[in-house]
């Protein structure tokens, strides 16, 4: 049986919400191994003038927990 962990981190972009997705999970993985699932639970933005300046995305990253690592 598997125990999956859950870890909610936020993840910014100047580029678009699918920018900061990508780069959250990328960021994620280089310190968390087994990661299984994301799931967005809120996107907002700023806005300057009229335009969409900085994209942030809320998300809950799940991850297996390995019973077998060794430190």
């Amino acid at each position: 049986m598997a125990t999956q962990k859950h870890l909610f981190i936020t993840g910014t972009s100047n580029v678009s919400w699918k920018d900061a997705i990508v780069q959250a999970v990328s960021e994620a993985s280089k310190t968390i191994d087994y990661l299984t699932e994301v799931k967005i639970l809120e996107q907002r933005a700023s806005v300057t003038g009229k335009k969409l300046t900085e994209f942030f995305v809320d998300l809950d990253l799940s991850f297996t927990v390995d019973r077998e690592r060794e430190d």
